[in-house]
């Protein structure tokens, strides 16, 4: 396997740093730089590495390892090491069924919940991620593109009033990314993706949450199965 690569951001400890919070702003980088590809699946993780990049102890580094291995992206080796947890066809089928689940319960619970606030919310994020869809690059800047479109996504489900929901949903929507970037680093951005945000947004709207639902589930089915096919046969 490849050796590690520092993250882009290092993240240097202060003195009267919370370990709580400390473990948490360690699991976030390590999270974001396993989701954008920066660190390979199946890597080792070195603890002596990651402690020297990040400059912090081993107790809140082995507590934020401990918290992506119970979310899914690392995973535990003999009880002492850890590893990025690998990519599989099995791993993305689950992750797809659960997105649809989750997802679907939280915008079905979105719609019902909602105010006219909200509906506002959706349009503004469906306008900035369409701005990026429509922009005159042939391939939009695939962070750019990547942010918006985790913020319209949460934005749909966003008034479901379930925060332990959401979490879920965005743990799933993380680990979902891992497999979309790599389809992105050999394809251009579905353009039919664009179309089928407005039409997810436009049932929103309408408040037309079975409408909505069956369109969302479609969106997330059809991205899984573009990745699935791209993914290397084992």
């Amino acid at each position: 396997m490849e050796a590690i690569r520092p993250p882009s951001l290092s993240l240097r400890s202060s003195a009267d740093a919370a370990p709580s919070t400390l473990a948490s702003s360690l699991a976030a980088k390590l999270r974001g730089a396993i989701t954008r590809g920066e660190i390979a699946p199946g890597t080792k993780l070195h603890l002596e590495d990651l402690r020297a990049t990040f400059g912090v102890s081993l107790s809140p580094l082995r507590e934020a390892l401990s918290r992506l291995s119970a979310e899914g992206f690392v995973v535990t080796e003999d009880q002492r090491g850890y590893r990025v947890a690998p990519i599989s066809e099995a791993n993305l089928r689950e992750v797809m069924r659960l997105r649809c689940q989750f997802e679907s319960f939280a915008l079905r619970e979105s719609i019902a919940n909602g105010t006219i606030d909200w509906e506002g919310q959706v349009v503004a994020a469906l306008y900035r991620l369409n701005k990026l869809d429509s922009s005159a690059e042939q391939r939009p800047r695939v962070e750019a593109w990547e942010n918006e479109h985790r913020i319209f996504h949460a934005t749909l489900i966003g008034a479901c009033q379930m925060p332990l929901l959401l979490h879920f949903c965005a743990t799933l929507h993380d680990l979902s990314d891992r497999y979309r970037r790599l389809f992105l680093e050999h394809h251009a951005i579905d353009r039919s993706v664009a179309d089928e945000h407005e039409q997810i947004a436009e049932a929103t709207i309408r408040r037309d949450a079975d409408r909505a639902v069956e369109l969302l589930a479609q969106h997330v089915e059809r991205t899984g199965q573009n990745v699935l096919s791209c993914l290397p046969k084992t």
